[in-house]
């Protein structure tokens, strides 16, 4: 249904998408969708529930997945490139402006009476429909990436355990652990089903319990084990902080790390999330954001700290190889595995959320038998091919360096600022101007040079590696 009366402000906008329902063949998963009225207030619609949970149900959810098996790796691609100095600064510099442009761009989920819960239909509302695509894209690529990262990790996680029981059984007719692609799959297979199962980011907190006692599980045997590694003998005489590599190299790495310090905070989809509160709905994402970057961010921070403390800058891209034991401890791999079955919902929750909306009946219910098929099939297309890429491409650092430096650093720290700008300008005093052309100009930059260092680690790694590589 279309909209008689819209925002001045936007008016060259509207003109130019007036006939959105035209050129279908052209939209990338459903684009510009349909708008309806609710409570005065225009509200797009969507396959998925919006306006349903509340705060701490959001806070929470953003606790446990951003304190996922990534957090395995940040030890090793946060630290060791930065060393002591520049590696806690960076992660303190990093924090506040990702929570300072979250805060930010949770306030422009309303404007002028029409709810945005989609960041694409924000941009595409604002500058038109080009930066809808590229909204769009950016985001699309940086939670393929994302999922990618988490089948990998998984499958790291089900290996290890199998390395453990072959290791403990000798009867066992293997003699080596199963190849890492097998894994791999199982892995797909399992994020497949539990998509299946969980359609909707609201539809998670019947889980968000379990993910709870799972992430602080393994998290607070982590952090146990890190301590009394970390003072032991053996493993104090045997570490050191220095930074390998060339200058050339030193700098390289450096910037990827950056790109990796935002990949653990920023999640890329923040109006998607926020779509899912009740009202006032940017009072609530800003208190689950307050959540985030305190109680979530202590303990991945945390974990990435003590981990690089324990054993150095030898410290290696999955923190579980590293444990001196004891032998139970390495349940820390089962729990991981289960937990990001949960957390690896949310960030690939908008690919499906789009794919639901462009295709599903939504007249029908969820779970009548067409939208049933969708909803097997759609989902079984994306992680069929996510699973395929990781398993030819099982380079760890390539995932976080790559998507956290190309998308992430436009879509959390320079678009909220030229929102801001087109927005707000007209009436910000000088100062506040200065500074968001500053983190536009800054991070525009820092965007183009950690990307620069992603391409340098693939094109390092396919030199180290081969296709389907058992790393």
């Amino acid at each position: 249904m279309g909209i008689d009366t819209k925002p001045s402000l936007y008016e060259d906008y509207d003109q130019k998408t007036s006939n959105n329902n035209t050129n279908s063949a052209a939209q990338v998963f459903g684009v510009e969708p349909s708008l309806v009225k609710a409570d005065q207030q225009i509200t797009p619609t969507s396959a998925h529930t919006i306006d349903h949970d509340s705060w701490k149900q959001v806070g929470l959810l953003m606790v446990t997945s951003f304190n996922c098996g990534y957090i395995l790796s940040f030890s090793n691609l946060m630290l060791v490139p930065l060393g002591w100095t520049w590696g806690i600064t960076c992660l303190i510099v990093i924090a506040l402006f990702t929570f300072y442009s979250s805060w930010l761009l949770a306030g422009f989920h309303f404007i002028d009476g029409q709810r945005f819960i989609r960041y694409r239909d924000l941009m595409g509302f604002v500058f038109g429909r080009k930066m809808y695509y590229a909204t769009w894209i950016l985001q699309f690529f940086t939670l393929v990436m994302g999922n990618m990262g988490f089948i990998l990790l998984g499958g790291r996680a089900l290996k290890e355990i199998n390395s453990e029981f072959i290791n403990d059984h000798g009867g066992i007719t293997s003699t080596s652990p199963l190849r890492l692609q097998y894994f791999i799959i199982i892995t797909g297979a399992v994020y497949f089903v539990f998509a299946f199962m969980v359609p909707t980011i609201s539809a998670m907190r019947r889980w968000l319990g379990i993910s709870f006692i799972f992430t602080f599980t393994y998290i607070g045997i982590l952090l146990v084990i890190l301590v009394k590694d970390g003072k032991a003998n053996d493993f104090r005489n045997n570490r050191n902080y220095k930074i390998k590599g060339n200058q050339v190299d030193k700098v390289f790495n450096a910037f990827g790390a950056i790109a990796a310090i935002l990949v653990c905070s920023a999640p890329a989809l923040l109006p998607e999330i926020q779509s899912t509160l009740r009202k006032p709905a940017v009072k609530n994402m800003r208190k689950a954001l307050s959540l985030q970057f305190t109680i979530g961010l202590a303990f991945y921070y945390g974990v990435s700290i003590l981990g690089y403390w324990a054993y150095g800058s030898t410290v290696s891209e999955y923190l579980p190889r590293e444990l001196s034991g004891p032998k139970w401890a390495k349940v820390i791999n089962a729990l991981q595995f289960l937990q990001s079955i949960i957390s690896q919902h949310m960030f690939i929750a908008l690919v499906h959320e789009a794919l639901d909306t462009k295709y599903m009946k939504l007249d029908e219910r969820m779970d009548s038998m067409s939208n049933v098929k969708r909803r097997l099939i759609l989902p079984a297309a994306i992680f069929g091919a996510n699973t395929f890429i990781t398993a030819a491409f099982p380079f760890m650092g390539d995932f976080v360096n790559l998507f956290g430096s190309f998308t992430l650093f436009p879509l959390t720290l320079v678009f909220p600022s030229i929102l801001f700008l087109k927005i707000k300008g007209k009436k910000a005093g000088i100062g506040h101007k200065a500074w968001h052309w500053a983190n536009i100009v800054v991070f525009s930059l820092v965007a183009a040079v950690t990307t620069a260092s992603a391409v340098k680690l693939i094109v390092n790694n396919v030199k180290v590696y081969h296709f389907f590589a058992d790393t």
